[in-house]
């Protein structure tokens, strides 16, 4: 492998679309400086310069050239600097621009063997055009100090100021940059459609978190911790019984007391040596108890002498003071959902609030001048036949829907909805995410420089789903109008959104053997509805019509079919909700 360092230009904010920060625009899934990074992961050290970027890992360098601004060759000269403060620099330097969303892997090792096989002072990658992108090359680490040397200053010099005389250029594929918001749309169009698995990572990875709150913990469900959940007092309070029996004092036998311990009442007064006293589970056992006796295990004479019966074990069904846990111990951790299985442990914590992100509330929007909700069917109309359940659907997933609204084909319509969402943290938008005539949401969403985090699904039904965020704020789910597609996604995709919004920790799938799966399986992934299997795993249906949620009727869930599968691949599961 050939030792390189790598210098990231990722300067941030691009006065030809708009002022936006370009190296975070996502094409095909992910960032462009997502890009950069992916592609050179296998060097040594890796510095970025532009503005600081939290979300990057810590053995990245990042810096900002000064002032900042100041042209490519002074943000080079800063990161070189940074780069020499290291032992041991590499002899190859990698210099590449975050504008550039098809960066692979192969495209740096063409680069690293051309630098190899022509001794050039610098190479540089060639795009379709034949232009040369001086901001995708390999330099000798001599050959670019000693050009930044030459100049008498760096600041707001081109690029063409540092290029060697001796260069050589590849042409190579994945290359050309994104500098107008035209070229990014572009490059979208040719951005393949992301898997299930890749969009939910996206979703979950780049999506805005929802801002922390403190909230009564039984009023958030939906919601998810964002701060670890810490016991107020210990669990038990106090040393109790576990069982209904006797708490003894001593090896016995034991004289039993004429008193009785029971839960929630007066603690018993101390046992001696040699006593026992009748005690209920969960009562405070006496100062002086050895041992809690369970019933089964004692028998009692006629003179009030408890002793232990022959063979019965010996054990102590006492539960000590904070053996469950601790005052200040974590009982749920940063992520948790906030569920009933939560609420009850942060009772029984004696905790009633809690630090939470969310719960993800959702306008839904039903879409196109055919779909009508009330009343008679004009000619030409069609009943919205998903739109009443959505609501259910998205509570699920965790999802409170605010309301439900209806959006007729108008050339802003979309624009006006997009802008007016700040008062939701989802926008559920069925229908017009295709490209016939009347699907502008696409459109709309590069108009209010909304963006895009999928651009395309690959999977049948679902293909045209689209997720983005609003500058404002607000994540967008566009789904197809096609009611068996637009739950089918939903259902899919819609818990990934909540954890993205909440940082509620993913759920783990649910996975088991799909007994026909060669009977279903394609050459892209399926999702298809599916029934338990009485020996185990499920049975998927070949064929679904996906025109009306029929398919669903005596189903306990969906499948997603991977590929060429065979007979017994394990799948993933999703219920459907009852």
């Amino acid at each position: 492998m050939t030792d390189f360092d790598t210098i990231v230009l990722a300067g941030g904010r691009a006065t030809r679309m708009g002022g936006v920060d370009k190296p975070a625009i996502v094409v095909g899934g992910r960032s462009m400086l997502d890009a950069a990074l992916t592609a050179v992961a296998a060097g040594a050290r890796t510095v970025v310069v532009g503005p600081h970027r939290p979300e990057l890992a810590p053995d990245i360098r990042q810096v900002q050239e000064v002032p900042a601004g100041a042209g490519p060759v002074a943000a080079i000269a800063t990161g070189l600097r940074t780069l020499d403060e290291c032992d041991f620099p590499a002899r190859l330097v990698v210099v590449l621009a975050a504008d550039m969303p098809f960066l692979t892997p192969a495209t740096i090792d063409e680069l690293l063997r051309a630098a190899a096989e022509s001794g050039a002072d610098a190479v540089f990658a060639a795009d379709e055009s034949g232009r040369p992108q001086y901001l995708a090359g390999v330099w000798r680490r001599k050959a670019l100090l000693a050009g930044l040397d030459r100049l008498d200053s760096v600041m707001n010099q081109p690029m063409k100021a540092l290029v060697p005389a001796a260069t050589a250029t590849v042409p190579l594929s994945g290359v050309t940059d994104c500098d107008t918001p035209d070229e990014v749309r572009r490059a979208r169009a040719h951005a393949a459609p992301l898997t299930l698995d890749d969009a939910r990572s996206v979703v979950r990875r780049t999506m805005s978190r929802l801002p922390e709150h403190q909230v009564p913990l039984r009023s958030a469900r939906g919601a998810a911790l964002a701060a670890p959940l810490a016991a107020a007092e210990a669990l038990p309070r106090f040393d109790v019984s576990a069982m209904d029996g006797y708490a003894v004092s001593g090896d016995g036998p034991w004289q039993l007391r004429r008193d009785v311990g029971f839960a929630g009442g007066e603690r018993p007064v101390g046992l001696l040596p040699g006593e026992a006293v009748r005690i209920a589970t969960g009562a405070h056992v006496p100062e002086g108890t050895t041992a809690v006796v369970r019933d089964e295990y004692v028998g009692l004479d006629a003179n009030g002498v408890l002793d232990r019966l022959p063979d019965a074990p010996v054990r102590d069904d006492v539960r000590r003071r904070g053996e469950d846990w601790q005052p200040g111990d974590t009982v749920a951790p940063e992520g948790a959902p906030v569920s009933a299985a939560l609420v009850s442990v942060a009772a029984s914590a004696e905790v009633t609030t809690g630090w939470v992100r969310g719960p993800v509330r959702a306008r839904i929007v039903m879409t196109g001048d055919e779909i009508r909700s009330e009343g008679p069917l004009r000619p030409g109309q069609t009943r919205d036949s998903i739109g009443p359940v959505l609501p259910d659907l998205l509570a699920s997933c965790g999802v409170h829907a605010l309301d439900r609204v209806h959006l007729r084909d108008t050339p802003n319509g979309f624009d006006e909805v997009l802008d007016a969402a700040a008062d939701c943290e989802l926008l559920v938008i069925v229908g017009a995410t295709g490209g016939g005539a009347a699907d502008q949401l696409r459109a709309a969403l590069d108009r209010t420089r909304a963006r895009i985090l999928v651009h395309r699904l690959r999977m049948r039904p679902g293909g045209s789903t689209v997720i983005a965020e609003t500058e404002s704020g607000t994540a967008v789910l566009g789904l197809p109008g096609n009611p068996f597609a637009a739950v089918a996604t939903l259902l899919a995709l819609t818990p990934a959104i909540v954890e993205g919004r909440t940082g509620r920790i993913p759920a783990r799938p649910i996975t088991g053997p799909l007994l026909n799966a060669a009977e279903i399986t394609g050459p892209a992934p399926r999702i298809v509805p599916a029934r338990t299997a009485p020996e185990g795993g499920w049975l998927g249906d070949a064929a679904v019509r996906t025109a009306h949620l029929a398919g669903l009727l005596g189903r306990d869930g969906l499948v997603i079919v991977p590929p060429n599968a065979v007979d017994g691949t394990h799948v993933e599961f999703l219920p459907l909700p009852g």
